[in-house]
């Protein structure tokens, strides 16, 4: 079992309470299926633990699979930047089966953020460096493919269905 190696910063996407006793840590491809279906049992965990889990996002684009990828965590590091990350995380795995550019735009005139400036981050590749930071923490614990799960630190190698990572939580 690998451990992270990148402690979890004020730099990071977080949701739930900072001093909850367990952090679960997800290393996530906005275009990635699976990533999709643990978007929806992550939000089960958040609602199931309440304050006692904080949940994490880093961003770990399959390019070479997965094209929209990069471009979506563009997108949602550019909501960051608006305080909207999270509206813009959910939407695009709520929407993952028609992940397009247009989508990333549609997505920002909802969030009411400029989708000119918008689509000038993406082309621009305005947050690779941030993105590409997730990537190599990801990478230094060994992540491979996503979604890869941490839980206070340790790599969670099981299922990641509702009920096993549930189980895991509470294990810890």
């Amino acid at each position: 079992m690998s451990n992270l190696k990148t402690p979890v910063t004020s730099d990071d996407h977080t949701q739930g309470d900072a001093n909850a006793p367990i952090t679960l840590i997800e290393y996530g491809d906005f275009q990635c299926p699976h990533c999709a279906m643990a978007h929806a049992i992550v939000k089960r965990l958040l609602h199931h633990f309440g304050p006692r889990l904080r949940y994490v996002f880093r961003n770990f684009p399959l390019t070479e699979i997965h094209p929209m990828a990069e471009p979506a965590a563009e997108a949602a590091e550019f909501a960051a930047g608006e305080g909207k990350y999270w509206e813009m995380h959910d939407g695009i795995f709520e929407n993952q089966q028609r992940l397009t550019p247009e989508l990333l735009v549609e997505l920002a005139t909802r969030l009411q953020l400029d989708p000119g400036e918008l689509a000038g981050a993406i082309d621009d590749q305005q947050f690779l460096e941030r993105i590409n930071r997730d990537v190599a923490s990801g990478e230094q614990a060994g992540v491979h493919g996503t979604p890869t799960f941490f839980i206070n630190g340790q790599r969670y190698q099981g299922p990641w269905d509702f009920k096993d990572l549930k189980a895991a939580i509470e294990a810890m």
